[in-house]
């Protein structure tokens, strides 16, 4: 029993991580405590086929990015404000590489493996057998947040979330969880509870 927890805590690990992905950018040395509010510039008409360009996709990005904000000490502002955020909603189209290969053997699919979690025989991954063998298309979705410095007039920081869209009205209601993410990656603490 406890070996068979081994094998299915790491799947059950990885199916609990969040299947979007992060990355965030910004002018290195900037006092990110300087600022005290903000305030939002237009959306950026993006030339994608995009799911998120309707009421109730703006809704979710804007009222979970103020609530986000407001949680790090950002109070909004309409006139002056240190910071002016814009998002923009992107879905494209995208190419992944498809893998196959020798599906039986001494390093295949059923067989001895030694990069296996653990010694034995079962289910795993060949090394140097599962090789690319096309290509599959599928539609990637990006939030991106930007902040700029308004006496600056300079893009400060930068951060994207990206996934897979496979449903575009699940694709809206994952929204507050992306945008999250994405103003997670301000850095600025949070101070008050959301």
């Amino acid at each position: 029993m406890k070996r068979l927890l081994l094998y299915i805590a790491p799947l059950l690990l990885l199916a609990s991580c969040s299947s979007y992905k992060y990355h965030t950018t910004k002018i290195e040395g900037t006092d990110f405590s300087q600022y005290r509010t903000y305030g939002w510039l237009p959306p950026v008409d993006s030339l994608s086929k995009s799911y998120f360009d309707n009421d109730i996709a703006q809704a979710n990005i804007m009222e979970t990015a103020n609530r986000e904000l407001e949680a790090r000490g950002l109070t909004y502002s309409k006139d002056n404000p240190d910071l002016l955020f814009r998002y923009i909603a992107i879905v494209n189209n995208k190419n992944r590489p498809i893998y196959g290969g020798y599906p039986f053997g001494p390093w295949g699919f059923w067989g001895y493996n030694p990069w296996m979690w653990g010694p034995g025989w079962g289910l795993g991954w060949g090394y140097g057998w599962n090789r690319p063998i096309g290509q599959e298309r599928y539609r990637a979705g990006h939030i991106i947040i930007e902040a700029k410095d308004r006496r600056t007039n300079r893009v400060i920081w930068q951060a994207r979330g990206t996934g897979e869209v496979r449903n575009p009205e699940q694709a809206i209601n994952k929204l507050p969880e992306v945008v999250t993410g994405v103003i997670e990656q301000l850095p600025l603490p949070v101070t008050s509870s959301r």
